[in-house]
């Protein structure tokens, strides 16, 4: 790899550091080729993506980004997975994990706040962005719904009344 590449590497790894909104560190060794394509097509599914790079360029890309952090976390085989959503990595990460004793999550970063293994198992438990916008939409529109209930219920019990005289009538 030529030093143009190599820049090239570090540029994507900042970019990735910067925009991401978690980003987990784990260890492959002794991992398939085959279990590491099911890891990145697991990862691609949630909107996220895996990453496997030099150590040595992934602590430059880290330099002065806000998750700075993890640079410890970088030593032997170790493969970055990420996504924009604070939650989807953390949560394939772990599902992986627990069906792949070789993928070893040693922990990762979210914003500014490094994250050791708990804290990846934690925000693994989150509920993801998705979820969390159809609970809040469940709540604002379950009192539409009461509300829209209320005013029909009088109409429906009045129709209900006539019906009956009129079955007693005829």
């Amino acid at each position: 790899m030529d030093r143009a590449q190599k820049e090239k590497v570090v540029d994507e790894l900042g970019q990735i550091f910067e925009s991401s909104g978690v980003v987990v560190v784990a260890h492959y060794e002794g991992l398939t080729v085959a279990e590491m394509q099911t890891l990145r097509a697991m990862m691609r599914d949630a909107g996220g993506a895996v990453r496997v790079a030099k150590n040595r360029l992934a602590r430059i890309a880290l330099e002065g980004k806000p998750c700075q952090g993890i640079s410890d976390l970088l030593s032997g085989m170790t493969v970055l997975a990420y996504s924009e959503d604070p939650v989807a990595a953390a949560k394939v990460a772990e599902d992986f994990a627990k069906k792949n004793k070789k993928f070893e999550i040693l922990g990762g970063a979210m914003g500014e706040n490094v994250l050791d293994r708990d804290g990846v198992k934690s925000v693994a438990a989150m509920p993801s962005r998705e979820e969390l916008i159809a609970q809040i939409a469940s709540c604002i529109g379950a009192p539409g719904s009461n509300v829209a209930g209320a005013i029909g219920a009088p109409a429906s019990n009045i129709a209900g009344i006539l019906s009956t005289i009129e079955d007693k009538a005829a």
